[in-house]
Parts: structure tokens; C-alpha cells; sequence
């Protein structure tokens, strides 16, 4: 009886051990979402990258407009009234 308890331990012990980790196919299903998680990740970063140039090239042309017609307001207002 204490030999079969013996058997018994070894092969479950053994099975637990074999059992731990990863199999192959779950490695390559994690390296796989890795990858794609990544590219994601690269792709939203040059995406930000590119609205910060598109918006900071668009912001200073505005910026001048604006002013542009303001100053020139300001200008005939001070040669009208004289």
C-alpha cells in the first residue's frame, strides 16, 4: 500500500511538473499579442507625432491672419479720427 502512495506521489508530482508553464502554442500566441500590442503602440505614437506637426504648422499661419487684420483695424482708426 505504501509503495502504491510511493507510485501515486512520483506520478503526480511528476505531472505537475511537466504541466508548469507555457506550451509552445501559448508562447507564440503571447509573442504574437506582444507584437501586435507594439505595433499598435508605434503606430498611435506616430500618428500623435503627426497632429502635433499638422497642428503646429496650421497654429502659426492663424496666428498671423488674426493679427494681421486687427493691427490694420487699429491703423485706419487712428488716421480716420484725425
Amino acid at each position: 500500500m505504501t509503495k502504491l502512495f510511493s507510485i501515486i506521489a512520483v506520478a503526480i508530482i511528476a505531472t505537475s511538473v511537466v504541466s508548469c508553464g507555457h506550451s509552445a502554442e501559448d508562447k507564440a500566441k503571447l509573442e504574437e499579442q506582444a507584437k501586435h500590442t507594439a505595433d499598435s503602440i508605434a503606430a498611435a505614437t506616430e500618428l500623435a507625432g503627426a497632429i502635433n506637426q499638422a497642428t503646429d504648422t496650421t497654429a502659426a499661419p492663424a496666428a498671423a491672419e488674426t493679427a494681421t487684420p486687427a493691427a490694420e483695424a487699429h491703423g485706419h482708426e487712428a488716421h480716420g479720427g484725425h
